[in-house]
């Protein structure tokens, strides 16, 4: 009676779809991004709670590692020569997120500081900017948001920089 059951279970899970073809993860994996890329947040068109103001241009080397499942939820991890890593996930395949907390990253008048927290959202795209799966040019942008009630005001500091990922290797 066990091994009916047994067998009945295993042809059941190959029925329902717990057995995937090769080509299932071949076209989710599609919309993975994996490799070492220029990472460069552009603070030349920063803008400072919506207005423009430069910041510094940052730039690192990231290595991304990541995979998708067939229906383009994605996740993995990236890693920056600068010293931190952090996870990377996508939703559908295309717009990908990158978060991490900064301790200490705004300044106060009284020379304290509070945190900040930092989102990268990107996505592949051609040369006009229109997305292209598996291009080797990534643009979006890098948008740090401080803590309410930090030196004193309760205003949310937000700095966005336009940013971009050019494969190199």
């Amino acid at each position: 009676m066990h091994a009916y059951l047994g067998a009945t279970a295993a042809l059941m899970a190959m029925a329902g779809g717990l057995c995937t073809p090769a080509t299932a993860a071949a076209v989710g994996n599609d919309f993975a991004i994996n490799g070492t890329f220029a990472a460069v947040s552009d603070g030349q068109f920063a803008t400072t709670d919506y207005a423009f103001h430069g910041e510094q241009t940052v730039r690192s080397t990231w290595t991304i590692e990541s995979a998708c499942t067939k229906d383009r939820v994605c996740g993995g991890q990236v890693t920056s020569d600068a010293g931190w890593s952090a996870l990377a996930r996508s939703v559908d395949g295309r717009i990908w997120k990158v978060e991490r907390d900064l301790p200490g990253w705004q300044i106060c008048p009284d020379g304290s500081t509070s945190p900040g927290h930092q989102t990268f959202t990107f996505y592949p795209s051609d040369s006009n900017g229109v997305t292209k799966i598996g291009s080797p040019y990534l643009e979006g942008r890098d948008k740090t948001t401080g803590v309410s009630g930090a030196c004193g005001t309760f205003k949310f500091l937000t700095v966005v920089m336009p940013f971009r990922l050019d494969r190199i290797g």
